[in-house]
């Protein structure tokens, strides 16, 4: 309508914009005459020479150009006089294209009435671009306040507090690469007075993992509660999680029964590094891997081996996902298996101060890289 205002000789109008596939849709269209319910036809002769010359074209008796004597659609949509301007970005590249024209035999357009053309044809790519730029801010909010409400509900699946035990203390650190992620611990004390510890990693991050994460976490709080051996409760949470497996999606996992009575405890290892047993001298010990099973979502009725120790007093143990051992630094040097095992050797007994130095020596080895994984610590020990 605007057009037809400035324009009051124009009998069609027409606006273009590029859609996701590159190519130009007609968005809106007028004609003149009210009774006329044809839709806007637009020359595709003229509209290619100006969207590839990124410049406008007037042309005063479209039908004896002879830019456009080859065209057959000229004719044919009986076009006189006509004007088609492209809509340029910032950047100098066409994102629409508005094109009038009239088929009045004494109606000419002039030079004075393209330079309008071209002064509106900028105003609305601008005006398009904004409109683009603030749905896009739009959706990204929307997007930014669901990854918030996954990483809340995430995060909700996680022990708010560790287990308080005579003789023990536990300590856990989670750190997701992105808003969500597919690292995975839960401490569950048990009605028989054990604890049990659930340790994970979903190969992969982000959204997808976090799907795995919060599946696996379903499976053990469902079952270990009904299946006290650990050997057929790994299997059964093998086997629950292989029925409905997406591909690639599997878990490295770590379930760890702690008898904090007898002071002993069994370990179940299904793909995952071993766990670290820090001694009171220093020494590390790491739990024998012939022993480690598949990752869980692997192999359907796998049969997995525990492994059964005493926790002597000063004892500590330290479970990780790889993204502790295979953290960066800006020259992407990894944080490596070396240096993990030199601050637990030299670190204090006590889990939570062990705990606590790991993630910050990880911290200061990457020098503020962004995560490339998910970062997850375990750490528990009986104290002297």
């Amino acid at each position: 309508d605007a057009l037809f205002k400035v324009f009051p000789g124009a009998d069609r109008g027409c606006i273009l914009l590029k859609n996701d596939k590159g190519d130009m849709v007609p968005q809106a269209m007028k004609h003149r005459r009210s009774d006329t319910d044809e839709s806007v036809k637009i020359s595709r002769t003229i509209l290619n020479a100006v969207l590839e010359q990124k410049q406008a074209i007037l042309s005063a008796d479209a039908a004896s150009d002879s830019r456009f004597d080859a065209s057959e659609s000229i004719s044919a949509l009986t076009i006189r006089s006509m004007m088609c301007a492209p809509m340029l970005n910032l950047q100098g590249e066409p994102v629409g294209a508005i094109n009038i024209d009239t088929q009045n035999p004494v109606m000419q357009f002039r030079s004075d009435d393209l330079e309008i053309m071209l002064a509106i044809a900028g105003q609305a790519a601008l005006a398009y671009e904004g409109a683009k730029l603030l749905q896009s801010f739009v959706e990204k909010q929307k997007q930014d306040s669901e990854m918030n409400i996954a990483a809340n509900v995430q995060q909700a699946l996680l022990p708010d507090r560790m287990p308080e035990c005579t003789g023990y203390e536990f300590f856990a650190s989670y750190e997701a690469a992105q808003a969500v992620g597919g690292d995975y611990y839960d401490v569950i004390p048990l009605t028989d007075g054990r604890v049990c510890l659930a340790f994970g990693d979903v190969a992969g991050k982000g959204v997808p993992a976090s799907l795995v994460m919060s599946r696996m976490s379903s499976a053990v709080r469902t079952l270990v509660e009904h299946v006290p051996d650990p050997v057929e409760l790994v299997g059964k949470i093998n086997d629950h999680m292989c029925a409905k497996a997406v591909e690639g999606r599997f878990v490295t996992f770590v379930l760890t029964i702690l008898d904090t009575v007898n002071h002993r405890m069994q370990v179940v290892n299904a793909g995952h590094m071993s766990p670290m047993i820090r001694k009171p001298d220093g020494s590390i010990e790491e739990l024998d891997e012939e022993t480690i099973g598949v990752p869980i979502g692997v192999m359907e009725g796998f049969p997995f081996e525990v492994v059964e120790r005493e926790i002597h007093p000063g004892e500590t143990i330290v479970i990780y996902t790889d993204g502790v051992s295979e953290a960066m630094n800006p020259q992407s040097d990894l944080y490596g298996m070396d240096r993990l095992r030199e601050i637990v050797s030299n670190g204090s007994p006590n889990p939570e101060e062990l705990g606590v130095a790991i993630r910050e020596d990880v911290r200061r080895h990457a020098s503020g890289r962004p995560q490339n994984d998910d970062i997850t610590l375990m750490v528990f020990g009986r104290l002297s």
